[in-house]
């Protein structure tokens, strides 16, 4: 009786984890730069006297969808959508260098670049970059950014920092839905790196593929909720039965 139990409860918590898993996905299908969030589980034996034959489902890390999200033209100097598998890179929350698909950048009013969401966006040497008043900044395609005032020349000011991950230390998404190194180190400048100007990254998310999940996963939760019924069911005509 109790293996159903163990197996009903362990695949409704499995079910219930990759709903929230694609929960978050559908809620980011409109994020510029958004990478779909994989589920996946792994076997766990029950420890302790008499467990020995029960196994739970754990969830495991799988990653992400690696699939580029689709090209949004939108014609502005200050969107960027980082070409192959480079990151442009960031300064998140908590100070730590951070790297992000979102090339929608904008200027603060002390002159410091920051992304849409309002972080930091860092230069080839780890540094915020800083754009003088009143310039109008454009982006070359190898990430250089160049400044002009009024009528003068147009001067760089820096170049965004690309990074490619490679497969010795790759990048593992945080809570914040930022990526930052496995090894916990700031990556090296990708000089190869380029970027596609006036371009953003929309969200790799399918809508219609993700919501087909959803329903199957609440069929699947459904499903083991049932099996614990059944199992209730079973242990009270059991119990009467003894009681007779």
């Amino acid at each position: 009786m109790d293996r159903m139990i163990y197996t009903a409860m362990s695949g409704a918590n499995a079910a219930a984890q990759r709903q929230a898993v694609l929960s978050n996905n559908l809620a980011n299908a409109s994020t510029n730069g958004f990478r779909a969030e994989l589920s996946t589980f792994r076997a766990v034996p029950v420890r302790g006297d008499g467990a020995t034959t029960r196994v739970l489902a754990m969830e495991a890390t799988a990653g992400e969808l690696d699939t580029p999200g689709a090209p949004q033209r939108t014609g502005r100097n200050l969107d960027a959508m980082a070409v192959g598998a480079a990151f442009f890179g960031v300064q998140a929350l908590d100070g730590t260098e951070s790297y992000t698909r979102n090339g929608g950048f904008d200027v603060s009013p002390d002159g410091t670049l920051l992304t849409s969401t309002g972080l930091t966006v860092l230069s080839d040497g780890g540094a915020p970059i800083t754009a003088p008043a009143n310039a109008a900044l454009t982006i070359g395609f190898d990430g250089t950014l160049s400044a002009k005032v009024g009528n003068q020349a147009a001067t760089t000011i820096g170049r965004l920092k690309l990074v490619t991950a490679t497969p010795d230390d790759p990048l593992r998404r945080g809570t914040d839905g930022l990526f930052r190194s496995a090894s916990g180190d700031p990556l090296p400048s990708d000089p190869n790196a380029r970027v596609q100007t006036g371009v953003l990254e929309g969200s790799n998310v399918n809508p219609v593929e993700t919501m087909v999940g959803m329903i199957q996963t609440a069929r699947q939760f459904e499903a083991q909720m049932r099996l614990l019924q059944t199992a209730e069911a079973n242990d009270k005509s059991a119990g009467q039965l003894l009681g007779m």
